[in-house]
C-alpha cells in the first residue's frame, strides 16, 4: 500500500504529526519552567499549547485513518493498530488534562504535570510505532508491496 493521502505525492499524516507533537512536547517544557519559576505566564503557554495539540492531532488523525484502511497485510495491521488505539489514548488524555486545567480546584495541582509526563511518554512508544511503519514496513512508500508479497531484502539489493 502506498499512502492514500498525499499532497505533491508526499505522505500528509507524516507531516501534520509534527503539529501536536512539537506542542505537547512544549506544553510539558512550559510546565517545567513554571513549576521552577512560578510565572503564570508559562502555565498559560502550557494550556494554550496543550489545546493546540489537541486540535493538531485530530487533524492528523484523519489521514491517518484513511492511510490505515489501506493496509492489508497482517504484521503492518497489528503495528498500525497499536498506534492508533495508542494514539486515540493520548489525546482523550491529553483532553481531561486540557480540562483540569480550566477547572480551578485544580489551580496548582500537580497532576496535570502529571499527565503530561504520561503522555509524553506514551508519545514516544507511538513514535517508535509510527516509525516501523514508515521506515520499517515502508507502507508509505509509492513503490510498497505488502510484507508478505515483497520480494527478500538481498533481492531487492543485491551486492555489487
Amino acid at each position: 500500500m502506498s499512502t492514500r493521502v498525499t499532497v505533491a505525492g508526499h505522505p500528509l499524516h507524516p507531516m501534520l504529526v509534527t503539529l501536536p507533537i512539537g506542542l505537547w512536547v512544549f506544553s510539558l517544557v512550559c510546565d517545567f519552567v513554571f513549576v521552577s519559576n512560578g510565572d503564570t505566564r508559562w502555565e498559560t503557554t502550557a494550556y494554550f499549547t496543550l489545546g493546540g495539540g489537541i486540535v493538531g492531532a485530530l487533524l492528523a488523525a484523519i489521514p491517518g485513518l484513511l492511510d490505515f484502511v489501506g493496509l492489508h497485510d497482517a504484521r503492518e495491521r497489528r503495528v498500525a493498530t497499536t498506534h492508533l488505539v495508542l494514539n486515540l489514548g493520548i489525546v482523550a488524555i491529553q483532553a481531561v488534562n486540557f480540562w483540569l486545567r480550566s477547572v480551578p480546584e485544580y489551580g496548582g495541582s500537580r497532576l496535570p504535570l502529571g499527565i503530561s509526563i504520561i503522555a509524553i511518554a506514551a508519545l514516544l512508544v507511538s513514535g517508535w510505532l509510527g516509525g516501523q511503519l514508515v521506515h520499517v514496513l515502508g507502507v508509505t512508500q509509492p513503490h510498497h508491496e505488502s510484507a508478505s508479497t515483497a520480494p527478500p531484502h538481498d533481492q531487492l539489493h543485491p551486492r555489487t
